[in-house]
């Protein structure tokens, strides 16, 4: 799985936004003309870009099976990821086009349609093909499923973009210099490069902690356990409620790139004070609720008592965590996407570097710790950048 979501980010990261933006940007000036050719641009770009990562993992089909699965599977699971970025990548780029003109329901409806062609497909396949505990079988299954399920969110996809643009942008219209290529790349470019930088860093950070963790004297089976139960099982409780926190992040993106290109920055102010004030309270409600029932929680979901420590361990992290899900997508809408990225990559590596040292001495204890480390640094850094833009604003 950590290189299959490398795939999709050499594939796809940043062409979500970079539509998003200039979609938005076009959409906002009444330029149907820019709209259409922004958006047409988008996802040729974004089809460029996923066969170009789908071409690299194939020619390096070995080096991934040696490497990343270590010889325990073979090429076959290699080449379903291959099939599986174009669909991925456009996907991803109509789904900005329709958050930047306001009808993202189209997008949910897509993705609940994803979702459920692939509960049915791996069902299905698992029945059928999965006769024995043969690893090979389960992940050709797994992988299968949501390549399927893919292909399946990208027919309705671009049938309902071809659909939509037709019907809501027939006007030849121009109101802006048609120069989109630029403007998208100028998005594209910073943001992909960043974000293969976070995941590479990300990928060597998942892949030293458990081996940091034997360095302190657990046996690999220790290790992964304490590893699963704070990543796998305590973290995803707390993050759980985020869910709808992001939903309603992802539209600020359009909305604020509106605001920023009609330099409009009273409005910048007044909604970023009410978004950071009402995120704020939200946290400060989970983080009360979690410290209460915390204990109930991990033996009613997982049955362990240690999964509640855990998560009452890590209730007063969310104010941090959720804000500043508010504060990075106010920042994209701000054309500071390519900030964020940075101050992604500057946690990981700050993160990543006290695990390497410090997780041997500490143990388990020292693996909080840079989960502590991380979400106070990256909430100051972007807060940081988020006033200082501000500042820039009275200028």
């Amino acid at each position: 799985m950590v290189t299959y979501i490398f795939g999709i980010t050499l594939a796809s990261s940043g062409i979500n936004i970079s539509c998003m933006r200039v979609v938005a940007e076009e959409f906002t000036l009444g330029n149907d003309l820019g709209v259409r050719k922004s958006a047409n641009n988008c996802i040729k770009i974004s089809l460029i870009f996923a066969l170009f990562a789908s071409l690299i993992f194939y020619t390096h089909s070995d080096f991934i099976v040696k490497y990343c699965f270590e010889n325990k599977v073979s090429e076959n699971i290699v080449y379903l990821i291959c099939i599986s970025l174009p669909f991925i990548s456009v996907s991803s780029a109509i789904s900005g086009y329709f958050m930047a003109v306001r009808r993202v329901y189209k997008t949910v409806a897509g993705q609940f349609l994803e979702q459920i062609s692939k509960l049915i497909a791996t069902i299905i396949l698992f029945n059928l093909y999965v006769t024995d505990n043969s690893l090979e079988k389960i992940c050709f299954a797994l992988i299968l499923g949501d390549v399927i399920s893919e292909i399946v969110s990208f027919l309705y996809s671009i049938l309902i973009y071809i659909f939509d643009i037709n019907y809501h942008f027939s006007k030849l219209k121009i109101n802006s210099s048609n120069n989109f290529l630029f403007r998208i790349f100028r998005i594209l470019i910073p943001v992909s490069l960043t974000s293969c930088i976070k995941s590479g860093i990300s990928t060597v950070k998942q892949l030293i902690i458990p081996s940091s963790l034997q360095k302190n004297g657990k046996n690999i089976n220790e290790a992964l356990s304490d590893y699963g139960i704070i990543s796998g099982m305590a973290l995803p409780i707390v993050m759980f409620p985020s869910t709808f926190l992001i939903a309603i992040a992802s539209l600020l993106i359009p909305e604020f790139s509106r605001y920023y290109v009609k330099e409009d920055y009273p409005k910048i102010r007044m909604y970023t004070d009410k978004l950071l004030i009402g995120s704020f309270l939200f946290a400060c409600l989970l983080t009360t609720f979690f410290m209460i029932f915390g204990d109930n929680l991990g033996i009613i979901i997982y049955n362990n008592s240690e999964v509640g420590i855990y998560i009452k361990l890590f209730a007063p992290l969310i104010p941090f965590m959720y804000v500043d899900i508010i504060i990075d997508n106010i920042l994209k809408g701000l054309d500071a996407q390519t900030n964020v990225m940075v101050i992604n990559i500057i946690d990981l590596v700050v993160s990543t570097t006290f695990i390497f040292f410090f997780v041997p001495i500490l143990g388990i204890k020292g693996f909080v710790i840079s989960i502590f480390i991380s979400e106070i640094l990256n909430l100051t850094l972007s807060l940081r950048k988020l006033l200082k833009l501000e500042k820039n604003f009275d200028m």
